[in-house]
């Protein structure tokens, strides 16, 4: 007669055929019942278990299509060969039984955000956006299905009418890509570099985080009042270089017509050995003169530049859009790798964005922003003149973007003042956080203060806390 270790219960909520496959699944896993045995017939097994011959044969047919069992035609089902699984380690104890840490001095709650990635988010279309994605749901069900791995065409248009226009780029649609944010653009751009990359230093970290988790090596080069080094870029034997010639990244210096000349100069000595990334984040954001036309649209469609940029700043972090326009002959290469990749933007985002430049609402936008982000900006500016004692702060980079900066004279160490903001309930940057490098000099002492996402009302609050921020980081360095 044929026994389970495990009786089965007519009372219980679980059928009495799963309680079966769960039984005879345990004892072929044990070994219990080795491999080759022929089971019982199922008229047989369910006489010997006072069950219904459905109840074995479901049983069975579960058992078989989960590689337990081997139906054989005329001859029943025999167990197969089961590797037991490997013995997992001992759960760790739960986290309440685990030491704690001593506590350290509480975290302050950040009471002003001057990170250089905010935005201010009651500055979005809601009404207009919504609107438009509205129309769409339900007039284009279309947009459900899959798109073209470079962006729907509609908005890769929109881009490329919207860039020429008013970025002085020179490209076709076909040359537009979308993506998911910048990282992810740079990171299938990658692969198709013909070398290593010089950087600029101080500059934009996650740039080089990228080139480098993708297999591009980078050197760090010097930036001066004009963006970066030329000189130091021939020195360096790279095939690529990356640069935010329009608002270097953190710095603020524009890189002035001449020095773009001389860095296109570079790259056309060895056509299609050498690629500019031209890296235009926040080329919107420029309020006191007209911005300098991109460094793409200087070399031209056929030229060595890579244009990236991102909707970001000018829309929302959350809006994951980012667009790049490559070079021709970079096109080819391109969609060998990823002609059957599916785009990761939302193709409802996509037509919403491009109805949205189409129809006039962007630039509308984008003016809108320009004299908010320019008056918290002035009043950012006040608030720390009036707070500060006159030459104590330095400004620069106030032409454009997001942040500036502001030089310290006789800076406390800026080991310092991060403590000493974060006491305050401060979360901000300093130019060395900057330093891809850490031998960089002349970078400490400098606040980067982005006001994107600051309270218009908070600016003179904001002067006062940055005042005792500098003064506590003083005393602290004193009593070291």
């Amino acid at each position: 007669m044929f026994h389970l270790t495990t009786a089965l219960d007519a009372a219980s909520a679980v059928p009495l055929y799963e309680q079966l496959y769960e039984s005879l699944a345990e004892e072929m896993r044990t070994g219990a019942i080795p491999a080759g045995t022929r089971m019982p017939g199922k008229r047989r097994l369910a006489a010997e278990l006072s069950v219904s011959v459905n109840t074995v044969d479901a049983a069975y047919q579960l058992l078989a299509a989960e590689g337990y069992l081997e139906s054989r035609e005329r001859s029943g089902f025999y167990v197969q060969e089961y590797l037991a699984l490997p013995i997992r380690p001992a759960a760790p104890p739960p986290a309440a039984l685990l030491p704690q840490p001593e506590a350290g001095p509480p975290v302050q709650p950040v009471r002003y955000d001057l990170s250089t990635r905010g935005v201010d988010p009651a500055l979005f279309p809601f009404r207009t956006w919504a609107r438009l994605q509205k129309e769409l749901l339900y007039s284009s069900p279309e947009l459900l299905t899959h798109g073209d791995a470079q962006g729907d065409i509609e908005l890769r248009q929109a881009l490329a009418d919207y860039l020429e226009e008013y970025r002085g780029v020179q490209c076709r649609a076909e040359q537009v890509v979308v993506g998911a944010g910048l990282e992810y653009l740079l990171g299938l751009l990658a692969p198709l570099l013909p070398g290593p990359a010089a950087v600029e230093n101080p500059g934009y970290p996650r740039a080089r985080r990228v080139l480098e988790n993708n297999g591009v090596s980078c050197c760090c080069l010097p930036v001066d009042a004009d963006g970066l080094s030329i000189e130091a870029l021939s020195r360096s034997g790279a095939a690529v270089c990356y640069v935010t010639p329009s608002h270097q990244f953190p710095t603020g210096a524009t890189m002035p017509a001449g020095r773009r000349a001389e860095l296109l100069h570079w790259a056309s000595r060895r056509p299609g050995e050498r690629y500019i990334i031209e890296d235009d984040y926040d080329s919107e954001f420029r309020f006191d003169t007209r911005p300098l036309p991109s460094l793409q649209g200087m070399a031209g469609a056929d030229g060595p530049v890579v244009y990236l940029s991102t909707c970001s700043r000018s829309l929302a972090p959350s809006i994951r859009i980012a667009y790049m326009v490559l070079p021709v002959q970079l096109l080819p290469a391109w969609r060998a790798a990823y002609r059957l990749y599916s785009s990761p933007v939302s193709r409802f985002e996509q037509q919403t964005l491009a109805r949205f430049i189409n129809e006039g609402y962007f630039t509308r936008h984008l003016a809108r922003e320009r004299v908010a982000y320019k008056a918290r900006r002035d009043a950012l500016v006040r608030a720390l003149n009036a707070a500060f004692a006159p030459g104590e702060l330095r400004f620069s980079g106030l032409h454009t973007g997001l942040h500036l900066l502001a030089a310290l004279r006789d800076a406390p160490p800026d080991a310092a003042l991060r403590a000493a903001a974060e006491a305050e309930g401060v979360r901000l940057s300093l130019l060395s956080d900057y330093d891809l490098t850490g031998s960089a000099c002349g970078l400490a002492g400098t606040l980067v203060l982005g006001y994107g996402s600051l309270a218009d009302d908070a600016c003179p609050s904001v002067g006062e806390t940055l005042r005792k921020v500098c003064t506590a980081a003083r005393d602290a360095s004193v009593t070291v």
